[in-house]
């Protein structure tokens, strides 16, 4: 990694047309605590491991266990969480269910954050 140290300007010099452009055009606070919870969810490693499996295919929760060597309780939990948060669907076929990702958006994140950490 190159240099971390965080520079500072050398003087005050507050920009105020500035700060008032961008201050028009924040988001509502909620909507910013709700964007630092979603992604709150993407700091697990089981919830990732998880996400990743089912961005290659759907999954019951079996398979999903298996796969990953953890419990069907431990996986449940977390599919759990990771639908409260939309992240995931799940269809049932007789008496298996499905998981999936709940859509397109859910890949690319998970895509490009590989991406990116990958550069």
């Amino acid at each position: 990694m190159g240099n971390t140290e965080v520079e500072c300007c050398d003087v005050t010099c507050v920009h105020e047309d500035m700060i008032q452009k961008v201050k028009r055009r924040m988001p509502a606070e909620e909507l910013m605590y709700g964007l630092a919870d979603f992604y709150k969810v993407f700091g697990d490693a089981t919830r990732v491991k998880i996400l990743c499996v089912l961005l290659e295919s759907e999954m019951c929760v079996c398979d999903l266990a298996e796969l990953l060597g953890m419990t069907q309780s431990a996986i449940s939990h977390q599919l759990r969480v990771l639908k409260q948060m939309k992240l995931v669907k799940n269809r049932r076929e007789g008496k298996t269910v499905y998981y999936s990702l709940a859509d397109r958006h859910i890949q690319a994140i998970i895509s490009q954050g590989m991406e990116h950490i990958q550069e």
